[in-house]
């Protein structure tokens, strides 16, 4: 049942890897404490028998489960956690329904968990121009491993793209004259990003360094790779990020989604459409576009705290 339903999400719904993953251990997880519940093993634990009463009870244990190792160790997983476990469930027993497999909607009566809003990390537009201009003379240099580094920060920031997206880029993916960028994104769907000049002259220099090291460089070849020209890592690429983000001392966090939310900050804070930005990042919702404007009334706030006569 719970193959059925990953191999639904992968071919149907074509869900992310990450995506599916995830679902598949919230799925799992889930079955494994029904199966303890009821003493019996998971695999022959029925799952089309749950209630709402279940999910409910699932949620209580969920939150005062232990959770960690060592010092690490606390009691219960954070609202948020909680709420994507939940979403991963509710597709299952949707699914179920679609199936016929069971008749009611037991997710009917069961609301998220209220979660403390977060406003998105991102870096400031001086500290920004510093990193920048550090990779911009990396990317003067013939040392490969500079080169693609310097590369992989420019393209978050001047693009906004996610790391799955970054990982996934082709040579192909560039339009001819490297002034349009096509990535594909969650659900697998396509948008087409504009490159500024300068990043598509960086991009073909590193292509021609690709080639001079006879790396191979077809149209179905992926642009950020290893040394030997397999394609890199997302784990690879989160430490290049937090490498190059320490090594400019950049405070907070350090990781591709924090350039991404700078790449949306910054254009929101020099007057950017909100729609317009909806459509750069890739997002099926405004809403998910608009945490953005907290930043900028945040950074107003600063602002005015320091600058008005009356503070």
């Amino acid at each position: 049942m719970i193959n059925a339903f990953i191999s639904y999400i992968e071919a149907e719904k074509r869900y992310s890897p990450l995506t599916v993953r995830n679902y598949r251990h919230d799925v799992e997880l889930f079955a494994a404490w029904c199966a303890r519940e009821r003493g019996v093993d998971v695999e022959k634990v029925d799952l089309t028998s749950v209630s709402t009463n279940d999910i409910r009870e699932w949620i209580m244990y969920r939150k005062e489960e232990k959770v960690g190792k060592g010092k690490d160790k606390k009691r219960g997983i954070s609202a948020a956690s909680m709420n994507r476990e939940l979403s991963s469930l509710r597709c299952f027993y949707r699914y179920l329904r679609q199936q016929n497999l069971i008749n009611k909607d037991i997710f009917s009566r069961i609301s998220t968990l209220r979660t403390s809003r977060r406003l998105p990390s991102f870096v400031p537009e001086t500290r920004m121009e510093t990193l920048l201009a550090m990779e911009r003379e990396k990317s003067a240099t013939d040392n490969f491993l500079e080169q693609r580094n310097a590369l992989i920060i420019s393209l978050f920031y001047s693009c906004g793209i996610r790391l799955a997206e970054l990982c996934g880029i082709k040579i192909g993916d560039f339009s001819s004259d490297f002034l349009s960028l096509r990535v594909v994104g969650k659900g697998e769907k396509t948008r087409v990003i504009p490159v500024l000049e300068e990043m598509g002259e960086r991009v073909r220099q590193y292509i021609a360094l690709l080639q001079r090291q006879n790396m191979g460089v077809s149209a179905q070849d992926r642009l950020i790779v290893t040394q030997r020209g397999e394609p890199l890592s997302r784990t690879s690429v989160q430490r290049i990020v937090h490498g190059e983000l320490s090594g400019a001392n950049i405070p907070g966090k350090r990781s591709p989604h924090v350039l991404r939310h700078t790449f949306a900050t910054h254009l929101l804070n020099r007057d950017a459409d909100m729609r317009d930005i909806q459509e750069l990042m890739g997002h099926s919702s405004l809403k998910t576009t608009q945490c953005y404007t907290h930043n900028s009334i945040a950074q107003l706030q600063a602002v005015y705290a320091k600058a008005h006569p009356h503070k």
